[in-house]
């Protein structure tokens, strides 16, 4: 089968489309036909083995190499045959999941525990924009966040990938949602239900005046030492990424947010995007929300198979509105 392969760390240009074999399910695998990817930070963090910090760390990139040499963490697609303990899907199910790895080919297998039914109202490319992006917005909101109807919330970067699934799943708990962004996304933050907007280009959202019980903080524009400002004596700081740099960021911004923690009456968390992976409950609660016409995936741009080291290297740039999908 076709897919990109990373042998060492780079550019796009070191993804190496070629052939390989084509994987076999274990016991409690499914072999998923590939038929959309997305491509998003995640991924060209690991191609460039950045921040190098996270080289040095367990379950990191790899010290020299990658440890992972098909990259692509979210995928839809159909199930093409399954391991002998798998029981709840058949060939020919439509399927989507986030495994972590082995979107950037033809074909991928994924543990059943990490699988789930695609959503019926989207198409492939639709449902790959799902996994990571809107589970870590899930998890960021519901979980670190603890949000509650009536709430105040605001959302720092969101319009991108997973700010934009942000603002509508806070929508869809009943929260009142201020959305931070540039002038361009202004009116697409709005059309996915904000009330109020924030363009950052003309003003300092941690000066704003108002208090916010929850503080999703995805840009990682402002230290979060400002963002207390803003904040309600008991709010909470949920601390998701922040800028980029070749040693440190983001892992520099969710340190200090976690340093600030023992010394605020606030709380400070980190999204723990991991359990999106490992609890598949994940994805169906998003495709309740999806289903019901709550929350919508917003695309970008769509690229052919082929041009998967194109994708990247525009999603590396930096301020992509919503997601970037892949057509395989």
């Amino acid at each position: 089968m076709k897919a990109f392969v990373l042998r060492s760390y780079g550019s796009p240009d070191v993804l190496e489309l070629t052939d390989i074999d084509k994987p076999v399910p274990g016991d409690d695998e499914v072999l998923v036909r590939v038929r959309a990817t997305s491509v998003q930070p995640y991924d060209w963090h690991l191609m460039r083995g950045e921040p190098r910090i996270a080289r040095l760390m367990g379950g990191g990139p790899g010290l020299r190499k990658p440890k992972i040499n098909i990259l692509g963490a979210d995928i839809a697609g159909q199930v093409e045959a399954v391991g002998k303990d798998v029981t709840e899907f058949r060939p020919g199910d439509e399927v989507f999941a986030m495994p972590k790895q082995g979107g950037f080919a033809k074909y991928a297998c994924v543990r059943e525990s990490e699988l789930a039914p695609k959503p019926k109202n989207l198409s492939f490319e639709q449902a790959a924009a799902v996994p990571m992006a809107a589970g870590t917005a899930l998890l960021g909101l519901r979980d670190g966040g603890r949000i509650q109807p009536g709430q105040r919330v605001l959302i720092n970067g969101a319009s991108g990938g997973v700010g934009t699934f942000a603002v509508q799943i806070a929508k869809a708990f009943g929260a009142e949602v201020t959305g931070v962004c540039s002038t361009r996304n202004a009116d697409l933050v709005r059309s996915l239900g904000a009330d109020e907007v924030i363009d950052y280009t003309k003003e300092d959202f941690t000066r704003h005046g108002q208090r916010y019980d929850v503080l999703l903080d995805i840009a990682g524009s402002r230290p979060g030492s400002a963002c207390r400002r803003v904040m309600t004596p008991k709010g909470i700081y949920v601390a998701v990424g922040g800028p980029g740099s070749r040693w440190l960021q983001p892992v520099g911004h969710v340190f200090s947010a976690l340093a600030m923690s023992p010394f605020v009456s606030q709380s400070v968390v980190v999204a723990d995007v991991v359990r999106c992976v490992k609890n598949r409950q994940n994805l169906r609660t998003l495709t309740d929300f999806i289903e019901d016409g709550r929350v919508t995936p917003v695309i970008d741009r769509c690229y052919p198979f082929e041009e998967i080291p194109a994708a990247i290297g525009y999603v590396e740039e930096g301020h992509v509105p919503g997601k970037v999908v892949i057509a395989v």
